[in-house]
């Protein structure tokens, strides 16, 4: 299992966002056909919908997913680090997002500037966490913070895709 975060500590993920952890649940993302795999880009015009996520687990277990971007507004100053582009919560295991409690609706990235790592990371909870307060902001989220608010303690499962502002058409 130990493979599976390697592309992690390379992207820096572990690190900038989350602590060294152990994934213990299979948690697959795609925007129509394309699987996002660690460092894969996407480009914003297919990442305008939520992706579709499933994960494995019991239907007895709940689950919390985030979406960040820690690289907002640039690589290079990421000021606003981390911005929060989705939060459902009670999630039961081996199912969707869609069966879980949407905190904060998805918000695609748009990155203004540079390559920006776009972050799902999945928590199992303890107990369901019912009413969970939206963020105030979606600048300067913290995802240890918010594991630590709710008692989630470390991710069970990460995967992290890029994506770059896109060029604009240009008429023929």
């Amino acid at each position: 299992m130990a493979a599976s975060v390697d592309p992690l500590v390379v992207g820096r993920v572990i690190g900038d966002v989350v602590d060294m952890f152990v994934p213990t649940v299979n948690m697959s993302a795609y925007f129509g056909p394309k699987h996002v795999t660690n460092g894969c880009d996407i480009k914003p015009s297919m990442a305008v919908n939520p992706p579709k996520v499933t994960l494995s687990g019991h239907s007895d277990e709940l689950y919390s997913l985030v979406m960040i971007d820690p690289d907002a507004p640039s690589p290079s100053e990421p000021t606003m680090r981390e911005w929060v582009h989705w939060i459902v919560v009670d999630m039961p295991g081996g199912t969707n997002p869609t069966r879980g409690k949407e905190i904060l609706p998805y918000v695609g990235p748009r990155p203004p500037i540079g390559i920006h790592r776009y972050i799902l990371v999945l928590f199992r909870q303890k107990a369901p966490l019912g009413l969970v307060d939206q963020p105030v902001s979606r600048a300067n989220f913290s995802t240890r913070l918010f594991a630590g608010q709710l008692d989630l303690g470390l991710p069970v499962a990460t995967v992290y895709f890029n994506s770059q502002k896109e060029p604009a058409s240009r008429r023929r």
